[in-house]
C-alpha cells in the first residue's frame, strides 16, 4: 500500500511546475474552443436570440454549479479527474452548434454550466495543494507560490483568445465575406447597424448567414480541441494522492456547506451590498462586447468573418492590460486607475451612441476593441482585488460573491440582448457604471477612513515615552 506521507525531494519541484504548465495548456486548449464559439453566438445563431439565450443558460447553470457541486465532485473523484471530466461537459454545447435549435443548445448549455463550477474550483484546489507541497521543499511561503503558479497559469490561459478567434475567422473568411448581403445599398448600413441595431428585428436582414459547412468545420475543430484538453489532463497531470498529507494541512477539505454559509452571510454586509452593482457591471460589459458589439457593429457593418479578428485584438489588449494594471496600481493606487478606466469607458459608450459604422470602418472597430480590452483589464484586476481586500480572512467567500454577481451581469446582458436596441442597452450599461462607481467610491472612502481611525487609535494607546522615542529616532 502506498504511503500517504509526502517526502520532499529536489526533483519534486520540477514535477509540480510541469503539472502547473500542463494544466495551463489544457485550459488554453479548452477555452480556445469555448471562447471562440461563444464570441460568434450573437452572429451565427442570431435568429430568435438563440445564441444569447444559450449563453444565458450557461451562466444560470454556472451559478447553481458554483454553489452546490464543486465540493462533492472534488471529494468524489479528486481535482485531477474533476478537471478532465468537466472538460467533457463542455463538448455537447459545441456539438449542438452543428444542429442549432432551442431543444439542442439550451440543455447542452445547462450541462456546460453545471460542469463549470467543479472545473474552476478543481483548478484552484489543485494549485493550492501543490503550492503547499512546493513550500515544504523550498521553504518559500505557500501564498507567494500560489500567486506565482496562478501567474503562470493565466499567462498560458489568456492565449485562448488568440487561437480561438483566429480559427473561427480563418474558416469563415475562407470564402465570401460580404456583410449585410440582403441590403440593397451599402449606404443603408448606418441606418440599421450600430446604435440602432435591434437583434430580434434586424438580424435576418443585416447579418449574413454562414454556410452550415463552415459552422460544422469550426465545431469539429473545437470538439477536437476539447477532447485533446481532457486527454492532456488525464495523461499529463499527476494525481494529488502523492500529496495526501499536504492536502489535509492545506484546508482543502473544509466543508462546502461551511464555505457556502460564509458566502451567503457576506451578502448581508453593507460594503458587499454596495459593490454588487459594480460587480454586475463587470459581467454585463464583457457580455455586451462579446455579443451586442460584435453583432451590431462588426457582423452587421463589415462581416461575420471579422468578429474573430476584432475579438482577438480585444483579448490581446485585455491580457496586456491585466499585467500592466497590477504594476500601475502600485504607482498610482487603485482609485486613480479605476477613475481613468471610467473616463475611457465613458468615451467608448459615447462613441457607440453617436458614431455610425460604415462598411470600411474596421480600423475604428479595432481601436474600440483595444480600448475596451484595456478598460476591462482594470475592472477585472482592480475590482476583483478590492473584493479580496475588503473582507480579510474571508477572501474565498468574497471572490465567490464577485463571481456570483459577475455571472448575474452576464445573464442580464444575454437575456435582454435580443429585445432592446443597442443604444438602450448602452444607456443602461452607462448608468449602471456611474451608479456602481459612485457606491464603490463610498466604500473606498469608508475603508480609508476606518483604517485611519484605527491607526490613530493605536497611536493614542501607545505610552507617551514610546511616542517620544519614536520621534527621537525619526529625527
Amino acid at each position: 500500500m502506498q504511503d500517504k506521507k509526502f517526502e520532499p525531494s529536489p526533483r519534486e519541484t520540477w514535477r509540480i511546475t510541469k503539472n502547473v504548465v500542463v494544466i495551463g495548456l489544457a485550459f488554453m486548449m479548452q477555452f480556445t474552443a469555448y471562447c471562440g464559439a461563444s464570441n460568434l453566438q450573437s452572429s451565427i445563431n442570431a435568429e430568435d436570440g438563440l445564441g444569447t439565450a444559450s449563453l444565458a443558460a450557461v451562466y444560470a447553470g454556472l451559478i447553481f454549479s458554483n454553489l452546490f457541486l464543486p465540493v462533492f465532485v472534488i471529494k468524489w473523484i479528486g481535482p485531477k479527474w474533476a478537471i478532465s471530466l468537466s472538460f467533457v461537459t463542455y463538448m455537447p454545447w459545441i456539438a449542438s452548434q452543428m444542429y442549432p435549435t432551442f431543444y439542442t443548445m439550451i440543455p447542452a448549455a445547462l450541462i456546460l454550466g453545471l460542469g463549470g463550477g467543479p472545473l474552476w474550483c478543481s483548478k484552484c484546489t489543485y494549485l493550492a495543494i501543490v503550492s503547499e507541497a512546493y513550500s515544504q521543499i523550498t521553504k518559500i511561503p505557500a501564498s507567494a507560490l500560489l500567486t506565482r503558479f496562478l501567474g503562470i497559469f493565466f499567462m498560458i490561459f489568456q492565449l485562448n483568445q488568440i487561437w480561438g478567434n483566429l480559427i473561427s475567422s480563418l474558416v469563415i473568411t475562407s470564402g465570401d465575406n460580404e456583410a449585410a448581403v440582403t441590403l440593397v445599398n451599402a449606404s443603408l448600413i448606418p441606418e440599421i447597424c450600430g446604435a440602432n441595431f435591434l437583434p430580434s428585428a434586424d438580424s435576418k436582414e443585416a447579418i449574413q448567414h454562414q454556410p452550415i459547412e463552415k459552422i460544422q468545420m469550426i465545431s469539429g475543430i473545437y470538439l477536437a480541441c476539447m477532447a485533446c484538453a481532457a486527454l492532456i489532463v488525464a495523461v499529463g497531470v499527476d494525481s494529488l494522492k502523492r500529496y495526501e498529507s499536504v492536502r489535509e494541512k492545506s484546508g482543502a477539505n473544509v466543508s462546502g456547506f461551511a464555505l457556502m454559509a460564509v458566502t451567503l452571510r457576506l451578502l448581508g454586509e453593507p460594503h458587499q451590498i454596495m459593490i454588487v452593482l459594480i460587480n454586475i457591471f463587470v459581467g454585463y460589459e464583457q457580455a455586451f462586447f462579446g455579443s451586442d458589439f460584435t453583432a451590431a457593429f462588426v457582423s452587421c457593418a463589415v462581416g461575420t468573418g471579422s468578429v474573430g479578428f476584432v475579438m482577438l485584438a480585444f483579448g490581446v489588449a485585455d491580457a496586456l492590460g491585466c499585467m500592466l494594471s497590477g504594476y500601475l496600481a502600485k504607482l498610482t493606487g487603485r482609485v486613480p486607475l479605476v477613475t481613468i478606466g471610467a473616463v475611457v469607458q465613458s468615451m467608448l459608450f459615447i462613441t457607440l451612441l453617436t458614431w455610425r459604422p460604415q462598411a470600411n470602418s474596421l480600423t475604428v472597430l479595432y481601436a474600440v476593441a483595444v480600448l475596451w480590452g484595456l478598460c476591462d483589464s482594470i475592472w477585472m484586476v482592480q475590482i476583483n482585488a478590492f473584493s479580496g481586500c475588503l473582507f480579510p480572512g474571508r477572501e474565498e467567500a468574497s471572490f465567490s460573491n464577485f463571481r456570483l454577481w459577475e455571472s448575474v451581469g452576464y445573464i442580464i446582458a444575454y437575456v435582454i440582448s435580443p429585445h432592446l436596441r443597442t443604444s438602450t442597452k448602452t444607456y443602461l450599461m452607462f448608468g449602471g457604471m456611474i451608479l456602481g462607481l459612485a457606491l464603490y467610491y463610498v466604500v473606498e472612502y469608508r475603508q480609508s477612513r476606518e483604517k485611519k481611525l484605527k491607526e490613530e487609535k493605536v497611536e493614542k494607546m501607545q505610552p507617551v515615552g514610546h511616542v517620544n522615542t519614536a520621534f527621537q529616532i525619526a529625527e
